[in-house]
């Protein structure tokens, strides 16, 4: 034990002198050395610091993964720009990259196939994409979007139905739900999808789709209500306040159609649509001018429109500038060759201008588009009278009594050629049934056009049915009635015993393009105004020289 605290002892010394000796390495001795080792002794001791640890070597640099959605912001920027050229040089690469896994990239490509008309191409690259990312519900929307463009309603129903599944509250599903049961007509489930669109999130188009609807289903004051409440929603939209105003003339409350009109030409005064309308609501009460005016606006935006021009063609019918009403009509058959309204006015401007062989020509062009309507069948009757063919004649009013059973004017003309062809019998026959539907329309209150009154009242006495006829006393009622504030004036006769004639007012209520869906159903046929009468037969100068007498179309 001694000899170890001996040792102890010692070592300090001697690790101090080992210090210095190694703090003055090349250094001279000195002969105060005792001294130095002698206060050497009474320093204090120096601390150890513990090791430091060596770093370790930098690892290598791991190797930079692909990334595949590099791109992503450069392919959106050219898509927007509608750069789709090096969207796709773009696309193209990004695939090559990333070995087909890029899901932005195929989904630009399957918009612009859809865009370019591709539509299947673009429905299987929709579908790749849900295969990559299957929790995505705008994939699946738009795999549903692009069967509804193919036509297959029920298939694309089925993928809405999934998607809806994962967001129970996006309304943009249950208004192309909607859309896709309107086209396959269950009206029922599209007006409960549309409701719940609309609940979700208020959309205009979701607005216009369930006034379709209702519309469909005849339900005009259902629609109006949509219609208003939209209105509400929006007040500042011409498309909705002229829809409004078109079934409100729809309807008869003419002073609250043209107000709405005029409010969406008050914010939109190029609107095509309200001009359309309001240009026909001021030709049917004769101001063509003014009308010629509007449509002036009209044609500068929109000169391909073959109802413009139809309009502006019955304006200068209205005016009697017949051949200029010939040219636009002409152009107006060229823009659309299948509108049945346009070959109509066409017979009637031929008519009126005795040209009967070009009438008969766009008469039975017009039977060929529209088969089942009675009135283009009386008019072909009254050409093919002109043109002495009686047998075609007598088969052509046929056929427009059988289709036609509310018009009363169709049993007068038919009453009138059969009196003309010495047929007494038949032609009192058709004469008790023209007073029959007259008396059915005044329980309507239908308005009755007073010269239709006056031709029957001077057919009567030909008869030898008397003056006191059963609608003859009610002649003034029906006078006043045709003067009344919320309904319109019948228009007065012109020196050749032609009214005006049909016009396109653009009645039809827009499909407004649903929420990522374009309407691909035609829309319903507008009504039309009053028809132009053909020339009055040779053989009834000493009866009435108005006897023959168009009635207004109904569709």
């Amino acid at each position: 034990m001694a000899e170890t605290e001996q040792d102890s002892s010692v070592n300090p010394a001697q690790s101090a002198k080992q210090l210095d000796s190694g703090n003055i390495q090349g250094d001279e001795q000195t002969p105060d050395t005792d001294m130095a080792v002698g206060s050497s002794l009474l320093a204090p001791e120096p601390v150890k610091s513990p090791p430091q640890p060596q770093p370790k070597p930098r690892p290598k640099k791991a190797p930079e993964l692909p990334i595949f959605e590099c791109k992503n912001w450069l392919i959106h920027q050219h898509y927007i720009r509608k750069e789709y050229e090096l969207c796709k040089s773009l696309i193209k690469e990004e695939l090559q990259e990333s070995q087909g896994m890029c899901e932005y990239a195929i989904y630009v490509q399957a918009l612009i196939m859809r865009q370019e008309g591709n539509i299947q191409e673009s429905l299987e690259l929709f579908q790749t994409c849900s295969l990559l990312n299957p929790q995505s519900v705008e994939n699946l929307k738009q795999v549903a979007r692009s069967l509804f463009l193919l036509g297959k309603h029920k298939s694309a129903i089925d993928v809405y139905n999934e998607a809806s599944k994962m967001n129970m509250k996006d309304w943009e599903i249950f208004h192309n739900l909607g859309v896709c049961y309107l086209f396959l007509k269950e009206y029922s489930k599209a007006k409960e999808n549309l409701k719940l669109a609309i609940q979700y999130s208020r959309h205009e188009v979701s607005f216009q789709m369930l006034a379709r609807v209702y519309l469909l289903e005849h339900d005009v004051d259902m629609a109006l209500d949509i219609y208003k409440r939209a209105v509400e929603f929006s007040p500042e939209n011409p498309d909705l306040l002229t829809n409004l105003g078109l079934l409100y003339l729809q309807t008869g409350q003419f002073q609250r159609a043209f107000e709405h009109l005029g409010n969406a030409l008050t914010y939109d005064p190029v609107h095509v649509k309200a001009i359309m309308a309001a240009g026909s609501m001021m030709q049917s009460h004769g101001d063509f001018d003014v009308a010629l005016t509007k449509y002036r606006v009209a044609a500068a935006s929109t000169p391909e429109s073959a109802p413009l021009w139809n309009n502006i063609a019955m304006c200068f019918f209205g005016k009697k500038k017949y051949v200029a009403a010939i040219s636009c009509l002409k152009r107006a058959v060229y823009l659309a060759p299948f509108d049945w309204k346009v070959q109509y006015n066409l017979g009637l401007v031929h008519l009126t201008m005795q040209q009967y062989a070009s009438a008969f020509h766009y008469l039975s062009a017009a039977i060929n588009i529209r088969p089942k309507m009675g009135e283009l069948y009386m008019l072909l009757a009254v050409a093919l009278t002109h043109l002495e063919d009686e047998q075609n004649a007598r088969r052509a009013y046929e056929q427009a009594v059988l289709l036609d059973q509310k018009n009363a004017a169709v049993n007068l003309n038919y009453c009138i050629f059969l009196m003309n062809h010495g047929e007494r019998k038949a032609a009192v026959r058709q004469f008790s049934v023209f007073e029959q539907k007259l008396q059915e329309a005044r329980k309507h209150s239908a308005t009755v056009d007073q010269e239709l009154l006056d031709m029957a009242a001077r057919l009567g006495p030909s008869l030898h049915l008397g003056e006191n006829l059963v609608w003859n006393k009610q002649q003034g009622a029906d006078t006043a009635n045709s003067q009344h504030p919320g309904k319109a004036p019948v228009p007065a006769a012109h020196t050749n015993d032609v009214p005006p004639p049909a016009e396109d007012r653009e009645t039809t209520l827009p499909t407004a393009p649903p929420a990522e869906l374009q309407p691909t159903a035609p829309p319903p046929e507008p009504d039309l105004d009053a028809l132009p009468s053909p020339p009055s037969h040779p053989l009834e100068e000493e009866t009435s020289s108005r006897r023959e007498r168009v009635a207004v179309p109904a569709d």
